[in-house]
């Protein structure tokens, strides 16, 4: 039986500063290596997202200006963007994608800048400070270390529910403050790793690539993916 994945790039227009479409490659490398066939479409303004339509989705970083954007017309999506997260829709934000679930972002300049309330992390800025290096985190759950670079003025607070993508080894991650990185919430996972983050951490593309085919093919006997998945580098 042939296996396919369609992925929602979400503003791939708008919100790919630092390269984040990196991580639909990376997806991609894998999928090919276990015969599944993985396709893209980018979902923009004035676009409607159906959650049906798709198996997993993308959504990357951004400036303030284009955050701003993003942020007024992202509320013609919410109801559909929260019923995808809600039902184990597998997701993948970084920096202002993460933000933008959120409730709120404060940007640099005080604005305030609304998300989708999808999950209940808040981020307020910094007053003439960037976190800016390597970051390196341990997962507590898997025991996995994630390393990538950080670059926000961002400090992100996490919310009932949430818990990190890691705890900070190296570097600053969500706030400088609690040891913090990223989120994940049912099989949402957020992050400030650019680079992208899943070209330099294969375990968390098999991870996401594994729970997106799990969730579209319940019945389905993915033992030797899995297998095969584990010998790839």
């Amino acid at each position: 039986m042939p296996y396919s994945l369609h992925v929602a790039h979400l503003y791939g227009d708008l919100m790919n500063t630092y390269g984040d479409i990196g991580n639909i490659l990376v997806l991609n490398y894998y999928a090919k290596k276990i015969n599944v066939t993985l396709t893209s479409e980018v979902i923009s303004l004035d676009q409607t997202f159906d959650p049906t339509n798709f198996d997993l989705a993308l959504f990357g970083g951004g400036q303030d200006y284009e955050q701003v954007i993003v942020s007024k017309d992202i509320q013609s999506k919410k109801a559909a963007l929260t019923s995808f997260i809600e039902d184990n829709g597998p997701v993948l934000a970084i920096c202002g994608g993460y933000q933008l679930l959120g409730q709120y972002y404060i940007g640099a300049n005080g604005q305030r800048i609304e998300g989708i309330s999808a999950l209940p992390h808040y981020t307020k800025s910094q007053d003439h400070n960037r976190f800016i290096g390597d970051i390196d985190i341990k997962n507590e759950e898997t025991g996995e270390v994630y390393v990538g670079f950080e670059n926000h003025n961002g400090v992100t607070y996490l919310g009932a529910g949430e818990r990190p993508l890691g705890k900070v080894l190296t570097g600053h991650g969500n706030n400088g403050q609690d040891q913090t990185e990223g989120a994940i919430y049912k099989n949402t996972f957020c992050s400030y790793f650019h680079g992208p983050i899943l070209a330099r951490n294969h375990n968390l593309a098999k991870r996401i690539l594994l729970l997106a085919l799990k969730r579209k093919y319940p019945q389905a006997d993915f033992s030797q993916a899995e297998a095969t998945l584990a010998q790839i580098d």
